[in-house]
């Protein structure tokens, strides 16, 4: 697209308050600066209509502003006003940011830690959504905070699997019913996924208990999410998908939409749309139950409602 958006203004000089004013708020568009006076966003960019805002508030307050359409005409020129939006510096200062905090992260211990790796993803997300052409330097902000997140999980989530090379073989759902699967306590994403799916598409009438240690679970229970059980973390895939796979269940999308937002939340990698969305709902069911089984009963509801949603997507 070789359209872009640009604001000309001017300010009267002793207005320095509305001055600021307006500069923040176009700075926060990650628009670029042709010259002083000179703002400048891609046509379709989400933020275009900030420009136009802008423009009534300096008019208001007796400037000259007006948004004009920039047609590009020559490469050169193309490439120059590319170059306005290059985020390489801002990437790479977030990058030895993500650096220093994954050196951090055990000192810091698991609050003040998963408050530092929150912020991170926030200016990450923030500063991916002003990058209008991204590029190589994106990418290894993204491998970073990925790999910083996965330090996270390591360091202060207790008992999480490590990755299994095993292959993933084909089961027979009869063979699974009427049975007692344990799991570790305290309750998270994947684990929570793990039982939804079990309940609703593995043994209806399964019964679940938690564990502080794998050793002390039950004779005959079905393990699932640790080292050493049944169904754990293989190779690249979470204890959801592995189950998915397992029972001959991966071939439905909307299962499959949900274990691509379990998988993100659990270890990182290729941000999925609705994942933050799922983090946000289901912290706020822990803050709020006393009880593995109250986390249980309410997460089921919200996988409910995802597994609703992506398969009426699908139909319509």
């Amino acid at each position: 697209m070789n359209v872009f958006l640009a604001l000309l203004t001017s300010l009267p000089t002793g207005n320095s308050t509305v001055r600021m004013r307006v500069w923040r708020a176009l700075k926060n568009t990650g628009c670029g600066v042709l010259r002083d006076g000179v703002y400048v966003l891609p046509v379709d960019a989400p933020q275009a209509p900030a420009l136009a805002e802008a423009e009534s508030v300096v008019r208001a307050t007796g400037g000259f502003a007006m948004t004009v359409e920039l047609n590009i005409k020559t490469t050169t020129q193309l490439e120059h006003v590319r170059k306005l939006f290059d985020r390489g510096k801002e990437y790479g200062a977030l990058v030895e940011r993500i650096v220093a905090a994954k050196g951090a992260l055990k000192r810091l211990g698991k609050r003040k830690a998963d408050t530092l790796v929150q912020r991170l993803r926030r200016s990450f997300e923030e500063l991916v959504e002003i990058d209008f052409y991204p590029g190589q330097a994106q990418l290894q902000a993204k491998e970073a905070m990925s790999a910083l997140e996965r330090e996270m999980q390591v360091l202060f989530s207790e008992g999480e699997p490590h990755s299994s090379k095993r292959k993933v073989r084909r089961l027979d759902p009869a063979k699974y019913r009427n049975r007692i699967w344990a799991t570790r306590k305290n309750l998270w994403v994947d684990r929570l996924a793990s039982v939804w799916l079990i309940k609703r598409f593995i043994d209806r009438n399964a019964k679940f208990i938690w564990i502080d240690r794998p050793r002390v679970r039950p004779k005959g229970s079905i393990g699932f999410d640790f080292d050493g059980a049944q169904f754990t973390h293989i190779e690249s895939r979470v204890t959801f998908e592995v189950l998915l796979t397992s029972f001959g269940l991966d071939h439905d999308s909307a299962l499959a939409s949900i274990g691509h937002a379990v998988h993100y939340l659990d270890t990182g990698g290729i941000p999925v749309a609705d994942a933050k969305g799922l983090e946000t709902i289901l912290k706020g069911i822990q803050g709020k139950a006393r009880s593995d089984d109250q986390m249980v009963l309410e997460a089921t509801k919200v996988f409910d409602h995802f597994y609703s949603a992506y398969a009426q997507k699908k139909a319509g």
